[in-house]
């Protein structure tokens, strides 16, 4: 349902695979239109946008951070949150992924620090590619990145789409609609309303600066 709340908060949708045809990037794209659907503004982006690269220090040194980097970041810092969805290659995630969230990484401020992000993954495998998602939590976690708790991880996916670009499966797509929904919900009250961080700085033994008092106009 399309709501004010859900037209004020911005989205980076993105596809971690290169292949043409990946069901990553389908995923991706049925993700995308639910959050249209309901009311987001989406900004939908593919992995090769982002090439750069292998991360070295003396190339950051001589000339500079990558044009693929920049514009990774660039998008970023305009959403309020982001979704990937990422192939498993070998039981982790895609070398290609690693290498541009180390290279964005680069940047100050760091752009993932404290933005909300959601994973998924989509596999012919009867795992639909999850183990790679629990390795790819690992940088984002560590660079301060608010990545929602449930992931969505399609098995079989090969065979998993309906020519609507749906899954076929009712009950998947009911639940794949759910984690998008409550994580659009969860990103919505942690830009609208700071009393909610407040309650977790308490729940963590700290104290609430006053600025989580009032929400702040735009």
């Amino acid at each position: 349902m399309t709501t004010a709340s859900n037209m004020s908060t911005r989205f980076l949708v993105m596809s971690a695979s290169l292949r043409s045809g990946s069901l990553n990037t389908r995923l991706a794209r049925l993700v995308a239109d639910t959050m249209t659907e309901k009311g987001a503004s989406v900004d939908f982006a593919s992995m090769e946008e982002f090439e750069a690269p292998s991360f070295n220090s003396d190339v950051e040194r001589l000339e500079g951070l990558p044009g693929g980097a920049d514009r990774f970041r660039q998008r970023l810092e305009a959403t309020d949150a982001f979704v990937i969805s990422s192939p498993e290659y070998n039981a982790s995630l895609p070398g290609v992924l690693k290498n541009t969230i180390d290279w964005v990484s680069r940047f100050s401020p760091q752009p993932f620090n404290e933005r909300q992000g959601l994973l998924l993954s989509a596999s012919p495998s009867m795992g639909g590619g999850n183990r790679g998602l629990w390795s790819l939590r690992i940088p984002f976690e560590h660079l301060g990145a608010r990545m929602y708790p449930e992931m969505f991880s399609l098995a079989q996916a090969h065979q998993a789409f309906g020519e609507d670009g749906r899954i076929k499966d009712e009950q998947l797509q009911s639940r794949l609609e759910a984690t998008v929904g409550a994580f659009m919900d969860l990103v919505e009250a942690a830009k609208h309303y700071p009393c909610v961080k407040s309650a977790w700085i308490e729940f963590l033994g700290e104290h609430p600066d006053r600025s989580f008092d009032r929400v702040d106009a735009p």
